[in-house]
């Protein structure tokens, strides 16, 4: 994830020499290379993650490629919007270049569902366990990874904390499973719905985006149940493991919750309330004599609520985006940036990045020299790699579309009077696994979906993620110089 602690001084060392390392890896006349590559897998958790989700979407795409993935009577899907398929589904972002309900068989709903659930649980979660389980007693430095990778501060009980993410996940969605059923209860098929409120319930708690519908939830934009089981499903996902569990173990405290909460949590909180109301009241302004002409008041609350909850990372949406206002869709990309928090099944470049570089800029702006937030202090260290976060997220969403429009500088989607702000959401829709788009993803070309698959694993992972997993164990020798400050500002 954006939020991988404690690597981003290292990573520009390390991604310069990581090509070297892996012709070294990879050199058939060595083996000791190859085995001391798969001993590292073991205490390096961003080489198991980057890996196993390779691993996971080459899976997928088989699957997917079969006959019996495919809907009766729809063309054979390509090996190319397979992988893409199996990789939007796999880093849990939602963006498609098929009909998820048209052409796939029930079985090819399923392939895409299970590669959700493992996107979305964390397969860090589940090779977490199999280390324990493969490996026995995990060694120190394969804790302390593992635990940072998570979004912990303690390396104690990995054991207990998988299966608890396991039982949070499968409680909510469970949870989730059950109201969508009430909810939808005599629209279909009693077969259909439950298979539906699964689906969905899936989708939206691993912030997925995938649904059982062309046009995503807009059936249900009206639907004040649906709209409201999927934006708390939504939320909940999104906050993070590290803060469901800070919340849950003290739920019970006869101290004020609030005060007994970790910074973090405390950062998420106010966070997401601040970026939700901001969202929906821009929707609001900005779409008053758009999509919102003519919608009674209800209708208007509730279509602004859905907006600012999923744009943020889930992709559902209750409106074509196609017909939202420019500044509306541009407000969006800021939201999709920002995503959700770390540990969390959301992507972006995360709230609490976000809470921790604006408390630094207040400080600043101020003359203090310290960030305080809630009677703490936030050390400058995790400014830095907030600050790191950020801006490699902001690069390589540059690169990305400046690749994107190139490529696609002759293909039907250019072609559209909002190019480059439609490429732009595009872009920051993948790399932030949120899944969002305004209509141009099936018209892409080959070129341009492999840009977003690129894209979406990065945002699943996070560059420096990929970047550590890929790099060398040990980084090369940094000089130490005298220091001299440049002009800022």
């Amino acid at each position: 994830m954006f939020g991988f602690r404690g690597q981003c001084a290292t990573v520009a060392v390390r991604f310069g020499t990581s090509f070297g390392w892996w012709t070294r890896v990879y050199n058939p006349k060595s083996p000791h290379q190859m085995a001391e590559f798969t001993g590292s897998l073991a205490s390096y958790s961003a080489r198991w993650s980057f890996f196993t989700y390779l691993g996971a979407i080459a899976i997928g795409t088989g699957l997917l490629a079969l006959p019996a993935a495919r809907a009766p009577a729809q063309p054979p899907l390509t090996l190319v919007d397979a992988a893409f398929t199996a990789t939007s589904a796999c880093c849990v972002t939602g963006l498609t270049v098929r009909s998820t309900v048209e052409d796939f068989s029930p079985f090819g709903q399923g392939v895409i569902l299970v590669l959700i659930q493992l996107g979305g649980l964390g397969i860090m979660t589940i090779t977490t366990l199999l280390i324990f389980q493969i490996g026995g007693e995990a060694t120190v430095r394969q804790r302390a990874v593992i635990a940072e990778t998570l979004g912990i501060k303690s390396a104690r009980g990995l054991r207990q904390l998988a299966l608890m993410v396991f039982v949070v996940v499968l409680s909510a969605e469970l949870i989730g499973f059950l109201l969508l059923t009430a909810a939808t209860w005599g629209s279909r098929e009693p077969l259909e719905v439950i298979w539906r409120a699964a689906f969905h319930s899936v989708s939206a708690f691993c912030n997925a985006g995938f649904s059982l519908g062309d046009d995503s939830l807009v059936a249900y934009s009206a639907n004040i149940p649906v709209n409201l089981i999927i934006c708390g499903l939504v939320i909940v996902g999104g906050l993070g493991f590290p803060v469901l569990f800070d919340i849950t173990s003290r739920l019970w405290n006869r101290e004020s919750l609030w005060d007994r909460l970790h910074m973090h949590s405390k950062l998420m909180l106010l966070g997401t309330a601040v970026l939700l109301t901001f969202g929906a009241v821009s929707f609001w302004v900005f779409e008053s004599d758009g999509v919102l002409a003519g919608q009674p008041l209800s209708n208007r609350i509730l279509l602004g609520l859905f907006h600012t909850t999923t744009c943020r990372t889930a992709g559902f949406h209750t409106v074509e985006y196609g017909s939202l206002a420019s500044a509306t869709l541009f407000l969006t990309i800021l939201l999709m940036a920002i995503g959700a928090g770390p540990g969390s099944t959301g992507g972006g470049f995360k709230v609490s990045t976000f809470m921790t570089l604006l408390t630094r800029a207040g400080a600043s702006f101020r003359g203090q020299e310290r960030a305080n937030f809630a009677k703490r202090t936030i050390p400058e260290r995790a400014v830095e790699r907030a600050t790191a976060t950020a801006l490699v997220f902001v690069a390589i969403a540059f690169v990305a579309l400046v690749a994107l429009l190139g490529v696609e500088s002759g293909g039907k989607a250019a072609e559209r009077p909002r190019w480059f702000l439609d490429a732009s959401f595009e872009c920051i829709s993948a790399l932030g696994t949120v899944g969002l788009s305004t209509g141009i993803t099936a018209s892409l070309t080959i070129p341009g979906k492999f840009i977003l698959a690129v894209l979406m694993l990065l945002g699943r992972l996070g560059p420096i993620t990929v970047a550590v997993a890929l790099s060398r164990q040990r980084p090369a020798y940094q000089p130490n110089y005298p220091e001299e400050e440049p002009l800022v500002g």
